[in-house]
């Protein structure tokens, strides 16, 4: 009977298979990593655990791996390469999910009018303060927004302010907000749709 199987030997198994186990492991192991200290500094008590089970689980194999093979280099640069993909991964997974608040302050001289109305009208919530700077009177802006959000204000912000600075950062936990919701349709601004209050 013919075999479709390919015949690994012991020593392709030791060159090929086991380094690419060990690079494929450490990425899963760091990408979990990654979305663990999110879901710590998030707050998540039980999501957390669950995943570092699962992160230490992977990388005990993948450390058993090399000490069973401790005479091939290739698992070691296998190990090095799946921990720096792995961080990879891990940010662009994090991207993706783009969980959880941020606030955003924003610092203008310029007539920031057209900034707030059409942030208020685009449904985020907004609190504006009077501001003496350097080189006169502006205003400091802030607004807690869904991180998922954050493109949608920048780009609000270089439409209507370009020059403005501002900076972004990390919410734990809030008790109360507003935010906008995307509804179908044709609506009279480019980003975001509906005023939405809620937690």
């Amino acid at each position: 009977m013919l075999s479709i199987v390919p015949d690994i030997g012991p020593e392709a198994f030791s060159l090929v298979i086991v380094p690419a186990f060990i690079f494929f492991a450490r990425i899963c192991d760091v990408t979990i990593g990654t979305m663990r200290i999110i879901f710590v500094s998030r707050g998540m008590k039980m999501v957390a655990p669950a995943l570092g089970f699962v992160e230490v689980f992977i990388w005990i194999i993948a450390v058993g791996q090399i000490f069973q093979n401790l005479t091939n280099p290739l698992n070691y640069f296998a190990y090095a390469a799946g921990f720096a993909t792995g961080n990879y991964v891990g940010m662009l997974v994090e991207e993706r999910l783009a969980m959880g608040l941020a606030i955003i302050r924003i610092i203008t001289q310029r007539d920031a009018t057209n900034l707030i109305d059409y942030l208020r009208a685009a449904g985020y919530g907004v609190t504006v303060l009077d501001a003496q700077g350097k080189v006169g009177p502006g205003k400091v802006i802030f607004s807690v927004v869904k991180r998922k959000n954050i493109k949608d204000v920048e780009n609000a912000i270089h439409e209507f302010n370009p020059k403005a600075f501002y900076s972004i950062e990390d919410v734990r936990r809030a008790a109360e907000g507003t935010f906008p919701v995307v509804v179908p349709g044709p609506t009279p601004f480019p980003f975001k749709r509906v005023i939405r209050k809620g937690k």
